[in-house]
Protein backbone atom coordinates (compact mmCIF):
# COMPACT_ATOMS: atom_id res chain seq x y z
CA UNK A 1 0.00 0.00 0.00
CA UNK A 2 1.39 3.57 -0.65
CA UNK A 3 2.66 5.63 2.50
CA UNK A 4 -0.26 8.03 3.34
CA UNK A 5 1.44 11.28 3.69
CA UNK A 6 -0.61 13.52 6.33
CA UNK A 7 -0.07 17.57 7.22
CA UNK A 8 2.00 17.91 10.21
CA UNK A 9 -1.13 19.23 12.51
CA UNK A 10 -3.02 16.13 11.45
CA UNK A 11 0.05 13.72 12.01
CA UNK A 12 0.70 15.11 15.38
CA UNK A 13 -2.93 15.10 16.31
CA UNK A 14 -3.28 11.37 15.28
CA UNK A 15 -0.56 10.54 17.27
CA UNK A 16 -1.98 12.36 20.06
CA UNK A 17 -5.12 10.84 20.10
CA UNK A 18 -3.76 7.11 19.66
CA UNK A 19 -1.61 7.47 22.38
CA UNK A 20 -4.16 8.95 24.57
CA UNK A 21 -6.81 6.15 23.70
CA UNK A 22 -4.17 3.54 24.21
CA UNK A 23 -2.94 5.27 27.66
CA UNK A 24 -6.73 4.67 28.93
CA UNK A 25 -6.64 1.12 27.50
CA UNK A 26 -3.49 -0.67 28.76
CA UNK A 27 -2.35 1.92 31.24
CA UNK A 28 0.61 4.47 30.84
CA UNK A 29 3.32 2.64 32.37
CA UNK A 30 2.66 -0.75 30.19
CA UNK A 31 2.43 1.39 27.07
CA UNK A 32 5.38 1.52 25.15
CA UNK A 33 6.59 4.24 22.43
CA UNK A 34 6.98 1.41 20.11
CA UNK A 35 3.03 0.17 20.78
CA UNK A 36 1.96 3.52 19.55
CA UNK A 37 4.07 3.87 16.28
CA UNK A 38 2.82 0.09 15.72
CA UNK A 39 -0.86 1.27 16.02
CA UNK A 40 -0.52 4.08 13.72
CA UNK A 41 1.84 2.38 11.39
CA UNK A 42 4.31 5.52 11.09
CA UNK A 43 8.27 4.76 11.34
CA UNK A 44 10.01 5.66 14.39
CA UNK A 45 11.28 8.90 13.36
CA UNK A 46 8.37 10.46 12.52
CA UNK A 47 7.27 9.72 15.91
CA UNK A 48 10.64 11.45 17.73
CA UNK A 49 9.84 14.14 15.10
CA UNK A 50 6.74 15.28 16.79
CA UNK A 51 7.48 14.36 20.39
CA UNK A 52 10.84 13.12 22.00
CA UNK A 53 9.80 10.96 25.00
CA UNK A 54 6.59 9.44 26.59
CA UNK A 55 6.55 11.96 28.72
CA UNK A 56 6.39 14.39 26.31
CA UNK A 57 3.58 13.15 24.79
CA UNK A 58 1.92 12.65 27.91
CA UNK A 59 1.95 16.38 28.48
CA UNK A 60 0.38 17.10 24.95
CA UNK A 61 -2.35 14.34 25.99
CA UNK A 62 -2.87 16.08 29.33
CA UNK A 63 -3.14 19.29 26.86
CA UNK A 64 -5.47 17.88 25.01
CA UNK A 65 -7.94 17.29 27.64
CA UNK A 66 -7.85 20.38 29.34
CA UNK A 67 -8.86 22.46 26.01
CA UNK A 68 -11.48 20.08 26.19
CA UNK A 69 -12.60 20.52 29.60
CA UNK A 70 -12.31 23.94 29.33
CA UNK A 71 -13.99 24.28 26.03
CA UNK A 72 -17.01 22.47 27.93
CA UNK A 73 -17.24 24.66 30.73
CA UNK A 74 -17.36 27.84 28.84
CA UNK A 75 -20.36 26.25 26.75
CA UNK A 76 -21.89 25.94 29.77
CA UNK A 77 -21.37 29.15 31.24
CA UNK A 78 -22.04 31.03 27.85
CA UNK A 79 -25.73 28.82 27.94
CA UNK A 80 -28.17 32.04 28.94
CA UNK A 81 -31.04 29.63 29.51
CA UNK A 82 -29.02 28.68 32.53
CA UNK A 83 -28.80 29.95 36.15
CA UNK A 84 -25.91 30.50 38.26
CA UNK A 85 -26.56 28.12 40.55
CA UNK A 86 -27.56 25.18 37.68
CA UNK A 87 -24.33 25.88 35.86
CA UNK A 88 -22.50 25.32 39.18
CA UNK A 89 -24.11 21.91 39.42
CA UNK A 90 -23.54 21.53 35.54
CA UNK A 91 -19.48 21.77 36.34
CA UNK A 92 -18.74 20.73 39.96
CA UNK A 93 -21.34 18.10 40.84
CA UNK A 94 -19.47 15.34 42.55
CA UNK A 95 -16.75 17.67 43.60
CA UNK A 96 -14.86 17.85 40.15
CA UNK A 97 -14.94 19.28 36.96
CA UNK A 98 -15.11 17.02 33.83
CA UNK A 99 -16.11 13.54 33.12
CA UNK A 100 -14.31 10.03 33.58
CA UNK A 101 -12.01 11.40 30.55
CA UNK A 102 -10.43 13.84 33.09
CA UNK A 103 -10.31 11.43 35.56
CA UNK A 104 -8.16 8.52 33.50
CA UNK A 105 -5.67 11.57 32.91
CA UNK A 106 -5.17 12.55 36.28
CA UNK A 107 -4.67 8.67 37.41
CA UNK A 108 -1.70 8.94 34.89
CA UNK A 109 -0.44 11.94 36.35
CA UNK A 110 -0.16 10.40 39.95
CA UNK A 111 2.90 8.16 39.02
CA UNK A 112 5.82 9.58 41.00
CA UNK A 113 7.93 10.24 37.54
CA UNK A 114 4.51 12.64 36.50
CA UNK A 115 4.49 14.85 39.53
CA UNK A 116 5.93 17.91 38.11
CA UNK A 117 3.68 17.60 35.48
CA UNK A 118 0.81 16.69 37.72
CA UNK A 119 1.44 20.51 39.41
CA UNK A 120 1.66 22.19 36.25
CA UNK A 121 -1.49 20.85 35.13
CA UNK A 122 -3.33 21.23 38.78
CA UNK A 123 -2.29 25.06 38.15
CA UNK A 124 -3.01 25.77 34.06
CA UNK A 125 -6.60 23.93 35.72
CA UNK A 126 -7.04 26.86 38.20
CA UNK A 127 -6.06 29.60 35.79
CA UNK A 128 -8.05 28.77 32.77
CA UNK A 129 -10.72 27.60 34.72
CA UNK A 130 -11.44 30.37 37.34
CA UNK A 131 -12.24 33.21 35.12
CA UNK A 132 -15.14 31.13 33.83
CA UNK A 133 -16.79 30.25 37.32
CA UNK A 134 -15.77 33.60 38.41
CA UNK A 135 -18.08 34.77 35.83
CA UNK A 136 -21.12 32.61 37.18
CA UNK A 137 -20.35 33.71 40.56
CA UNK A 138 -20.85 37.16 39.15
CA UNK A 139 -23.91 36.48 37.34
CA UNK A 140 -25.02 34.75 40.72
CA UNK A 141 -24.50 37.64 42.82
CA UNK A 142 -26.70 39.47 40.11
CA UNK A 143 -29.40 36.88 40.94
CA UNK A 144 -29.04 37.20 44.32
CA UNK A 145 -27.70 33.92 45.41
CA UNK A 146 -24.40 35.15 45.99
CA UNK A 147 -22.69 37.77 47.71
CA UNK A 148 -19.07 38.23 46.66
CA UNK A 149 -16.95 41.15 46.75
CA UNK A 150 -13.85 39.52 44.83
CA UNK A 151 -15.05 36.59 42.77
CA UNK A 152 -12.16 35.48 40.35
CA UNK A 153 -9.51 35.46 44.04
CA UNK A 154 -12.25 33.61 45.96
CA UNK A 155 -12.95 31.17 43.52
CA UNK A 156 -9.04 30.64 42.99
CA UNK A 157 -8.74 30.39 46.68
CA UNK A 158 -11.06 28.12 46.97
CA UNK A 159 -10.93 26.05 43.65
CA UNK A 160 -6.56 25.66 44.82
CA UNK A 161 -7.92 24.55 47.87
CA UNK A 162 -10.25 22.04 46.97
CA UNK A 163 -7.86 20.27 43.94
CA UNK A 164 -5.33 19.84 46.31
CA UNK A 165 -7.00 19.26 49.87
CA UNK A 166 -9.11 16.42 47.34
CA UNK A 167 -6.16 14.86 45.77
CA UNK A 168 -6.48 11.24 46.89
CA UNK A 169 -2.85 10.67 45.61
CA UNK A 170 -0.77 13.25 47.14
CA UNK A 171 -2.83 12.42 51.15
CA UNK A 172 -3.98 8.92 50.83
CA UNK A 173 -7.27 9.65 52.10
CA UNK A 174 -9.74 6.85 52.49
CA UNK A 175 -13.06 7.12 50.66
CA UNK A 176 -14.67 8.20 54.21
CA UNK A 177 -12.21 10.40 54.61
CA UNK A 178 -12.50 11.78 51.44
CA UNK A 179 -16.62 12.45 51.89
CA UNK A 180 -16.15 14.12 55.43
CA UNK A 181 -13.79 16.60 53.58
CA UNK A 182 -15.97 17.17 50.73
CA UNK A 183 -18.80 17.67 52.98
CA UNK A 184 -16.76 20.61 55.21
CA UNK A 185 -15.56 22.20 51.74
CA UNK A 186 -19.74 22.46 50.82
CA UNK A 187 -19.57 24.27 53.84
CA UNK A 188 -16.77 26.07 53.22
CA UNK A 189 -17.76 27.02 49.47
CA UNK A 190 -21.60 28.56 50.43
CA UNK A 191 -20.07 30.46 53.46
CA UNK A 192 -17.20 32.47 50.93
CA UNK A 193 -19.63 32.34 48.53
CA UNK A 194 -22.57 34.09 50.30
CA UNK A 195 -24.96 31.16 49.23
CA UNK A 196 -28.02 29.43 51.32
CA UNK A 197 -27.11 26.34 53.46
CA UNK A 198 -27.40 23.77 51.05
CA UNK A 199 -27.45 25.35 47.90
CA UNK A 200 -24.02 23.30 46.93
CA UNK A 201 -24.92 20.27 48.21
CA UNK A 202 -24.24 18.64 44.16
CA UNK A 203 -20.79 18.68 45.86
CA UNK A 204 -20.70 15.87 47.68
CA UNK A 205 -23.38 13.97 45.78
CA UNK A 206 -21.91 11.07 43.57
CA UNK A 207 -21.50 11.82 40.19
CA UNK A 208 -24.41 10.23 37.99
CA UNK A 209 -23.11 7.54 35.13
CA UNK A 210 -24.63 7.02 32.19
Amino acid sequence: MPRIVKQPDERRAEIVETADRLFREVGYAKCSVEAIIREIGVAKGTFYYYFKSKPEILEAVVDRTLNKLVEAAEEVAQNPALSAMEKMEALLSGGQIGDGSALDVAEMLHAPENRELHELTNIQTVLRLSPLLARIVEQGNAEGVCSVERPLETIQFLFTGAQFLTDTAVFGFTGDELRIRREVMQTIVEKALGAPPGSFAFLTAPRATT
